[in-house]
């Protein structure tokens, strides 16, 4: 299942707590191509078919495909080169625990 780091955490629950979010908004990651590219947005709930995961107040919501891919990867925060934030993806190893 995906683990999300602490920081990743503390993202997810900014980007979802707005002043008009719903109460139970989420971030969905979704794909259409068998996960060569992953979108990401913020939505009012999970999908019916979608995979919840929560931790500490953040929810993100996996569509199957995502789901799988996502199965042994850890969703981090990190900057490139430019300075900008955004979202990271990492190998699960087999030492991580839930």
């Amino acid at each position: 299942m995906l683990l999300l780091t602490p920081t990743a955490i503390e993202a997810v629950r900014t980007i979802t707590s707005g002043e008009d979010a719903p109460i139970d908004a989420g971030l969905r990651i979704s794909t259409t191509d068998g996960a060569e590219t992953l979108q990401m947005a913020v939505t009012a709930g999970p999908d019916e078919q979608d995979q919840v995961v929560t931790a500490q107040g953040a929810r993100v919501f996996l569509d199957e495909q995502a789901a799988a891919f996502l199965d042994d990867k850890i969703l981090d925060t990190g900057r490139d080169p430019h300075g900008q934030g955004g979202f990271v993806l990492a190998q699960q190893d087999e030492n991580t625990s839930q």
